[in-house]
């Protein structure tokens, strides 16, 4: 293929995609609206892609970036001088490194297990599948949708070796009572992880703005180690984290090494071996960039489009808030079916994330929130009240019954045909929603395998 066919083989593939610009996708993607930022990140990206991070020595450039951003998140998070830390994929790589740390720390435990909260996030469960940790579960109030911190200390037993709240969590945008979950924690020698992967990066300033954000970092006593994503609310281009320990010693059962073979000796301090200095090369040219005052902008632009979202959630009788207090706008609704509401919202051009019920918390959508959204908030406030009203008109979908529960029978009931999803999911998430969390799990698992499959010529 010539490069011009490449280029627009590339471009009509993109053109499936949802936008990752423009305050229409309330997930997966976090987008500043600041000109020429993707132009700066490209090309520091493209400067460093071929170096690798498996060696400082031979790459000693990817080191200097590094310590810049574990620095700029140790600076951001109340880290003290003893704060050591590292670059990582993402937020579930910066999790399974710190229960792996926290596991190994405690060779004695032969049985070890972690306590969370329910609303904590799946890499937890993720790490502690691959590592081979029992998971402790938390329930939350159905109503506040908040943890107990009595009910976490509760669950802790002299196997458990690590206790995690969340900064918020991402269902809901909460921020976890952090001192009262670190406290007991502490008291007990147990290490306690704070997941800021998605608030990590604005939380600072948006309490820099007035808004009450709970004391989260390592400003906390009993605070062991926080994630931090800066693919999320430090808006840099996917693939950078930073995961930081209190103490070198504390970060020591992080890494690997092995020196028993003929070749060189693998060192570690992430899972991953070989890492493309793209990424962080990115993330550093975007934190530069922004620096200081821009972050405080953007947290500012953002707070804007979460006041306008929820006003806008507000205005419509059928809809109802749900407790949120971060950068999420989180609502359900006892007048519209939530999954016919989202594909109205689709076909308008808004992209909300569908949230089942869960025990007595109800089903409902999720929307993260950007500053890119705040310029966007009169067209929302426009077409919500249109989507409800839609939605109403069409009515509530049953789950469809599914006589074949395999994976080609319920491909075939739900009407997807070569891997493509119909246009409206309503039914589809009715489905999913009716069965048991762990056949949900399977039936998702079928179906990604059914469309992960080699292209042949």
């Amino acid at each position: 293929m010539t490069p011009e066919d490449i280029l627009a083989h590339l471009t009509a593939l993109r053109q499936r995609d949802l936008p990752t610009h423009g305050g229409r996708l309330f997930a997966y993607v976090y987008d500043p609206a600041v000109d020429g930022l993707d132009v700066l990140a490209g090309e520091a990206h493209r400067l460093a892609s071929h170096t690798n991070g498996l060696d400082p020595m031979a790459f000693p450039s990817l080191l200097s970036l590094e310590n810049d951003l574990v620095g700029a998140a140790a600076t951001l998070l109340n880290a003290p001088a003893s704060a050591v830390g590292n670059v990582t994929s993402g937020g579930t790589e910066s999790i399974i490194l710190a229960v792996k740390a926290a596991r190994d720390a405690s060779p004695a435990v032969t049985s070890p297990r972690l306590v969370m909260p329910v609303t904590a996030h799946p890499a937890f469960a993720k790490a502690c599948a691959y590592l081979r940790v029992a998971l402790d579960v938390v329930p939350v109030d159905p109503v506040t949708l908040r943890v107990d911190p009595a009910l976490v200390d509760a669950a802790i037993t002299p196997s458990t070796v690590l206790v995690v709240a969340s900064a918020p969590a991402y269902a809901h945008g909460l921020v976890d009572p952090v001192a009262s979950i670190a406290a007991p924690a502490a008291a007990r020698g147990i290490r306690c992880h704070v997941d800021a992967c998605f608030g990590g990066w604005v939380l600072p300033y948006l309490r820099r703005l007035g808004v009450s954000v709970p004391a989260f970092d390592f400003a906390v006593d009993g605070v062991t180690s926080i994630s931090v994503d800066l693919h999320k609310y430090a808006y840099a281009p996917k693939g950078v984290s930073v995961l930081l320990h209190r103490t070198q010693q504390l970060r020591a059962p992080q890494y690997f090494g092995y020196a028993g073979w003929p070749g060189y000796t693998m060192v570690n301090p992430v899972v991953s071996s070989t890492r493309s200095g793209g990424p962080i090369a990115a993330a550093w040219a975007t934190v530069r960039y922004l620096g200081d005052e821009g972050y405080l902008a953007l947290a500012a632009r953002t707070l804007e489009a979460v006041q306008g979202l929820r006003k806008a959630v507000e205005s419509v009788p059928d809809l109802r808030l749900l407790p949120c207090d971060t950068t999420v706008v989180a609502f359900t609704s006892d007048g519209v079916d939530l999954f016919v509401l989202a594909d109205e919202l689709a076909a308008l051009g808004w992209h909300g994330q569908v949230q089942f019920s869960f025990g007595q918390i109800p089903r409902s959508i999720h929307l993260t929130v950007t500053a890119a959204v705040a310029s966007s908030l009169a067209d929302f406030a426009r077409d919500l009240p249109l989507a409800v009203s839609a939605a109403r008109s069409v009515g509530a979908v049953t789950a469809p019954v599914v006589p074949d529960m395999s994976v080609p029978g319920l491909m075939a009931a739900l009407g997807v045909t070569d891997g493509q999803l119909p246009s409206r999911m309503a039914p589809i998430n009715a489905l999913l929603e009716s069965v048991p969390p762990e056949i949900r799990e399977q039936l998702l698992v079928g179906f990604l395998s059914y469309l992960q499959h080699p292209t042949r010529a």
